[in-house]
Parts: structure tokens; C-alpha cells; sequence
């Protein structure tokens, strides 16, 4: 029986399926984590392509989109899971995932090349952010692509620590945000693509059909009170 050799597997489909893996394993920890990476990845890549990019930087936005949680491997199940308000030192440790992310991913050659815009999906526009505290321009554009979208879809899903905001509430926080924790040419974009981006986002959730379950939600979250941002500087 005639075999396909390795070598003539088409790369993209190998990344991907090492990126399901991925995925898997750190869903097994995290729930929310195998979708919310589709409608990131989704969210993203719609961006990318209304900045006009090239399809080579397309693909990697769309390909660090997919890996940019893949550091919570490395975070405790008590604060990755946690019901209420983290404490200091639980963002502390919960904002070590980029970091954790990109020592993973330097390491393999096929994710080397995305593995600087993982590390810097934290970072915000007014240099605020984490890990490094990168401002504007400084911050890798494919990494401030991803923190929009990142940040909405955070926004929009339901948590272990709060329900979710309506698609109105999280555009509105994003916009009024522009500038400061965002890039303003990544938000104009994205209100821009907004419906495209909706449509997008409601045609995952039908495909996963995942249910949410009121019993798992505790206290009330606000978008600044989240992870995404401000770094905790540990003083």
C-alpha cells in the first residue's frame, strides 16, 4: 500500500495539528481555553487582514493567536481556576504566562518566530503592561492585534469569576480604552470589522455548542480588574 512520506505533509497542517495538541493539554487544566484560542485566533486574523498585511505575517498572528495562553500550562490550578478576586500575589503569578509561553515556544523551531509576539500580548499601548513594559510602537504590531482581541473575547465569555459583558460593552470599553491599553490603529480596525468579527465569533460558539454553568461563576469582575490590564509590580 502506497504510503504519503512525511516530508510531504504539508507544514501548515503539521503546525496545526501540534497546536490542537497543545490546546488540548491546557483545556484538560482551563475549559474556556480550546474555544476562546479559535475566537481569538479569528478575531485576529480578521485585523491582520484589514491592516492590509502580508500572508506570511497573517498567518503568524493568526498562529501566535492560538498559542497566546498556552504559558497557563505553567500557572497553578488554584489561581488559573479561582471563583473570585486574585490577590496580589495570584496576579503575580497568573501574569508569568507570557513568559512561561515564549520559553516553550522559542524552543520549537516551528513556533520560534511567534514566539516574541506571545510574549507581548500584555503589553499596552501607554507601556503599563507585562511583561516588559513595552510602549506604542515598541510593542510588536502582531502582539497589539492580539491584545484587542484577546481583551474582547476575555470581556464577551463567560469566566469562573464573572458572567459575560454583552458584545456592545466590550466594543465601548475597547474604544474608550484606545490609546491607553490599546493600539488606536488596531481598534479602528476592529470597529471597522466589527460585524465580520461577530459573525465569526457566533459561528464558533455553534460549532462547539459548549453550554455555560451558572454554579461556576463567583464574584463580579471588572475589565480593569483582570489580568489583561495592568502589570502587578511586585514592590
Amino acid at each position: 500500500m502506497f504510503k504519503i512520506k512525511q516530508s510531504y505533509i504539508p507544514a501548515q497542517i503539521k503546525t496545526h495539528q501540534v497546536i490542537e495538541i497543545l490546546l488540548k493539554t491546557l483545556d484538560a487544566r482551563d475549559n474556556n481555553t480550546f474555544e476562546h484560542s479559535w475566537r481569538v485566533a479569528e478575531t485576529a486574523t480578521i485585523i491582520a487582514r484589514g491592516l492590509k498585511l502580508k500572508a506570511d505575517q497573517i498567518e503568524k498572528v493568526h498562529i501566535a493567536a492560538h498559542l497566546h495562553d498556552i504559558g497557563k500550562i505553567g500557572v497553578a490550578d488554584k489561581v488559573l481556576n479561582k471563583t473570585g478576586r486574585l490577590t496580589k500575589a495570584e496576579f503575580v503569578e497568573i501574569q508569568k504566562h507570557p513568559q512561561i509561553a515564549y520559553q516553550i515556544l522559542k524552543k520549537t523551531p516551528i513556533f520560534d518566530s511567534v514566539s516574541p509576539i506571545v510574549l507581548h500580548h500584555h503589553e499596552r499601548f501607554d507601556g503599563r503592561g507585562y511583561p516588559t513594559g513595552l510602549k506604542g510602537k515598541e510593542i510588536p504590531l502582531a502582539a497589539r492585534i492580539i491584545a484587542v482581541a484577546d481583551s474582547f473575547d476575555a470581556m464577551t465569555s463567560n469566566r469562573s469569576y464573572r458572567r459575560a459583558k454583552s458584545y456592545k460593552f466590550a466594543l465601548k470599553e475597547i474604544t474608550e480604552h484606545s490609546g491607553q491599553q490599546f493600539c488606536p490603529q488596531v481598534v479602528k480596525v476592529f470597529k471597522h470589522k466589527f460585524e465580520l468579527i461577530l459573525s465569526r465569533i457566533e459561528f464558533i460558539n455553534t460549532k462547539f455548542e459548549k453550554k455555560f454553568v451558572p454554579e461556576l461563576v463567583g464574584q463580579e469582575v471588572e475589565h480593569q480588574e483582570l489580568p489583561h490590564s495592568l502589570k502587578v509590580y511586585n514592590k
